[in-house]
C-alpha cells in the first residue's frame, strides 16, 4: 500500500522570501486512494493578513490572534507528514512555504512534492485552465467547504489525485499508477507524455 500526504497552505501572500507567512495548513493522508487521517490548524506567525487575502480566504486577523503559534503547528504538521511523499496543487507554492516555515525552526524539509497542476496540464491539456476550482468543475469532483480554506482545498486535491490516477490507468491500460510514475509524468513534456505512458503499457 502507498500513502501520500496531500497538503495545502493558506498564507498572507505569495512568497516567504518577501516575508509572507502561513496562516493555515491542512494535510490529508491518502492510502491507496482512501483518506485515513487528517490534520488541520490555523496558525499565528505574527504577521498581519492583508485585507484582500482576508476577502479571498475568509481567514481574519482576529481568527489568527487566538490560533496556536506557527512553530507549534508546523512541528505538529511535520510529525504528521513524517517521511511520506507530498502531493499539492501548484506544489511549488506550498513547497516554498513548507520549507520556509520549517527552516525558521531549524528543521529539515526534504519530502518530495508531486504537483497535480503540472500533471493535469499534461493529462487534461484542453481544460479551460488548470486552477483547482476549474478542474473540480470540469471533472465534477466532490467539493465541501469554502475554496481557499486549507482543508477544503486539500480534499479537492485528494479527489483530483485519485482521478488523475484513474484516468491515466484507463487511457493507457496501466494497472498501477503510483506516486513515482506521476512524478515522472509531471517532468515529461506535454507532447511526450502519451508516448511515454503508452510505452509503459507495452512493458
Amino acid at each position: 500500500m502507498q500513502t501520500v500526504a496531500v497538503l495545502d497552505f493558506e498564507t498572507t501572500g505569495l512568497s516567504p522570501h518577501q516575508g509572507d507567512r502561513a496562516t493555515e495548513i491542512a494535510v490529508i493522508l491518502l492510502r491507496d486512494g482512501q483518506i485515513v487521517d487528517r490534520y488541520q490548524s490555523l496558525m499565528n506567525a505574527g504577521r498581519r493578513i492583508p485585507s484582500n487575502v482576508v476577502s479571498l480566504t475568509g481567514i481574519s486577523n482576529e481568527m489568527i490572534a487566538s490560533a496556536p503559534t506557527a512553530s507549534t503547528v508546523m512541528r505538529e504538521a511535520a510529525k504528521f507528514v513524517g517521511k511520506y511523499p507530498v502531493v499539492a496543487h501548484n506544489a511549488g507554492f506550498d513547497r516554498r512555504f513548507w520549507q520556509g516555515e520549517l527552516a525558521l525552526l531549524g528543521m529539515s524539509a526534504d519530502q518530495s512534492f508531486a504537483c497535480t497542476m503540472l500533471v493535469s496540464r499534461r493529462i487534461y491539456p484542453h481544460a479551460q485552465n488548470h486552477r483547482l476550482s476549474t478542474l473540480a468543475d470540469m471533472l465534477r469532483l466532490p467539493m465541501s467547504g469554502r475554496a481557499h480554506r486549507a482543508m477544503a482545498d486539500a480534499e479537492v486535491t485528494s479527489h483530483l489525485w485519485r482521478r488523475l490516477q484513474q484516468d491515466i490507468a484507463q487511457t493507457y491500460g496501466l494497472s498501477r499508477i503510483d506516486y513515482e510514475l506521476i512524478t515522472r509524468v509531471q517532468t515529461t513534456s506535454r507532447a511526450q507524455v502519451p508516448t511515454f505512458l503508452r510505452s509503459l503499457g507495452k512493458g
